[in-house]
């Protein structure tokens, strides 16, 4: 088993619902069913347009958190060519971290230690939708000034959107 290290570069919570964006926190205190505080905190969530249940169906939550990397978020604001920095909290991050430049293609089962005995699991690669595009394009504008396309984080987060899993094992990030 390969050992990557890296490091946290911010965290962030989000607990307003229908926002997709997260608030910078000094920390993350990780449960086993989530981040305390954030609004993807939960056992278990409903089905939505895309997942193999039906939609509306109670199901597992596979997705306590949400991360993303430095060198992918740079990655991304090059493509779309963007007039300031692409933020973790914009995108709806939990934790945004550095020295992992390929932080998206961790394989499911990955698990993300910290000091604390914290343990991240990863569950899948978290695509981008064209909900948060959306959102982006109305935040965002191109380094010339000019709009920036409704689909341009789709197109430019292809298999750099970041990760989603569970808390495996509890403690402080």
């Amino acid at each position: 088993m390969k050992t990557i290290i890296g490091r946290v570069a911010s965290v962030y919570v989000g607990s307003i619902e229908g926002d997709l964006a997260k608030q910078p926190c000094a920390s993350l205190t990780a449960e086993l069913d989530g981040f305390v505080g954030d609004r993807h905190r939960s056992i278990s969530r409903q089905t939505w347009a895309g997942d193999k249940q039906a939609e509306g169906t109670q199901r597992r939550n596979e997705r306590h958190w949400s991360a993303v990397s430095v060198e992918e978020l740079a990655a991304i604001e090059q493509h779309m060519d963007l007039n300031e920095p692409l933020k973790a909290a914009d995108l709806g991050a939990n934790l945004c971290i550095e020295g992992v430049p390929q932080l998206s293609l961790l394989a499911m089962g990955t698990i993300l230690k910290f000091s604390s005995g914290a343990e991240l699991m990863v569950e899948e690669y978290n695509p981008p939708c064209l909900e948060m595009s959306k959102k982006l394009a109305s935040l965002y504008t191109s380094s010339s000034g000019g709009a920036i396309a409704n689909n341009a984080f789709s197109k430019a987060a292809k298999y750099s959107r970041g990760l989603v899993g569970v808390v495996e094992g509890a403690g402080l990030i």
